[in-house]
């Protein structure tokens, strides 16, 4: 006879899939693919299986998702929902200026919560949201998916075997040409170039690059961020002219505890000549490495060139044949994915799960901290957040 599973069903309110990131990171490559999949297995005859409802403003939008997803339940009242004892889960991938009104009601009626970045347009309102979950007693987590990426943990690998030796410094390359519309459709909302709807690579942008260099190369210390808007045009989704009033680029210097220096250069206005659309690259006393969202590149110090500076001759070295792939030593899945599972099982088997709205707070801080630094031109220091 075979032996019974137990099933733990989990009610899930996601609300603003139907936006690019919600509908193909976090509902189709996410949901659906664990309930494909047949859950998350949490023990030899126990798993959790997601029960999704798709909440949006647009019953249009919502029906369309609704066919693509095979997710029958679908409703615009959020209020609605949110008193229905059933959802245990409330999740938000709604543009930032709508996330803390819905954040609060969830906490309210005992929803456990889960958000995309940035939690909220302000350290303050970050902060109060995590507060406001922590005296509700409720569950609460933020996206922080980059910490999934298979370059990544590629990277991270390496740092757990001390490939590196001492961490010198770390240099980031995010973006790509984001079409103004004029005659090439643009492939982002324009939301995203308005200051006034919450729009920015600075908030977008150095909201992740907080968790990423928290979390592997040492706790953010200080910045310094110019920004700029490089593009004062573009064509919204309805073909009409706006004026950018939103930074699309963003160039920032930080220090970390320990003494490592890391510089990111984040722009929507610049065309890709490296290996990904972002790109790290760690230099160590004993070796450095370069990984993009996939892949990773090795060279030790034995295997480092010794060049010579002579801009009269042609360079006797080609410096991209020292580096060594990593070979694939594991299966990794969606980024997205494998933080859901682990959101899932923080709330159903309270296993442990740290990327708390705390540490959303701490991107938005840090957000907050660069456009302080480029307005003011000058050096900030980041206070800790406890």
């Amino acid at each position: 006879m075979s032996e019974s599973k137990t099933i733990h069903k989990v009610g899930i309110i996601m609300n603003g899939v139907t936006g690019r990131m919600g509908t193909n990171q976090h509902l189709m490559r996410s949901i659906v693919e664990i309930i494909k999949q047949g859950g998350v297995q949490v023990g030899p005859s126990e798993i959790i299986l997601p029960d999704p409802i798709l909440v949006g403003r647009d019953v249009i939008k919502l029906k369309k998702l609704s066919q693509m997803s095979g997710i029958d339940k679908m409703t615009t009242s959020l209020e609605e929902v949110m008193n229905d004892p059933y959802y245990q889960i409330y999740f938000d991938a709604q543009t930032t200026g709508r996330r803390a009104d819905a954040v609060r009601m969830a906490a309210k009626a005992g929803k456990h919560v889960y958000c995309e970045k940035p939690i909220a347009s302000d350290t303050a309102t970050a902060l109060e949201l995590y507060n406001v979950c922590e005296k509700a007693g409720v569950k609460h987590g933020v996206v922080q998916d980059k910490l999934w990426l298979p370059g990544l943990m590629k990277m991270k690998r390496l740092m757990e075997n001390d490939f590196f030796g001492k961490i010198l410094s770390v240099r980031g390359e995010f973006g790509y040409w984001v079409f103004e519309g004029f005659n090439v459709p643009a492939q982002r909302p324009s939301w995203n170039y308005r200051k006034e709807d919450d729009g920015g690579i600075i908030i977008d942008m150095l909201c992740h690059w907080r968790y990423v260099l928290d979390n592997l190369f040492g706790k953010v210390k200080g910045v310094f961020c110019l920004g700029a808007t490089h593009i004062p045009e573009r064509v919204d989704e309805k073909g009409k002219v706006y004026q950018c009033t939103a930074d699309d680029a963003a160039y920032a210097t930080f220090e970390l505890e320990g003494g490592v220096i890391a510089h990111f250069n984040s722009s929507w206005a610049t065309r890709v000549r490296r290996d990904d659309l972002l790109t790290l690259h760690v230099d160590g006393t004993k070796g450095s490495a370069v990984c993009g969202l996939r892949e990773c590149w090795t060279q030790h110090y034995g295997n480092t060139p010794k060049p010579v500076w002579n801009p009269d001759i042609p360079n006797p070295i080609n410096f991209y044949e020292g580096w060594s792939k990593v070979p694939e030593q594991e299966v990794f899945d969606n980024a997205f994915k494998a933080e859901w599972e682990l959101f899932l099982k923080h709330v159903v088997k309270d296993e442990p799960f740290r990327w708390t709205l705390l540490e959303g707070a701490k991107g938005v801080q840090l957000a907050e901290k660069g456009l302080e630094s480029w307005a003011k031109r000058s050096w900030v220091e980041i206070p800790e957040i406890v």
